[in-house]
């Protein structure tokens, strides 16, 4: 399951908390991942991640942001990931709550 495996990728390369929810207590800062959409091209599955970063400060988000986005670099590392590439990453500061996050949406080819 994809969604397993990029969770357990970003918790071991990440120093914070990775969730696919956000549970109540989530404490500052954190990745929420969440899969966007899918696809499926001849016999090779696709699928959209929209990935969180939160942080204290405009900063801290988007420092947590860039290691995302390394971290991701090495998602093919997987035996059962063949790419992963950044569609696009912004920031994505949430206006009713004032909470600093970032977004970075990436598109992943795998084997299901």
């Amino acid at each position: 399951m994809i969604e397993k495996t990029v969770l357990g990728h970003l918790s071991r390369c990440l120093e914070v908390k990775c969730y696919m929810e956000r549970p109540p207590s989530a404490v500052l800062p954190f990745v929420l991942v969440e899969k966007t959409g899918s696809s499926r091209n001849n016999y090779l599955d696709g699928a959209t991640f929209a990935i969180q970063s939160y942080g204290r400060t405009m900063l801290e988000a988007a420092e947590l942001n860039q290691l995302v986005k390394n971290a991701m670099n090495h998602l093919a590392d997987s035996v059962e990931v063949s790419a992963c590439h950044l569609n696009s990453d912004y920031n994505f500061t949430d206006t009713r709550t004032k909470e600093y996050r970032y977004q970075a949406v990436f598109d992943i080819s795998y084997w299901d």
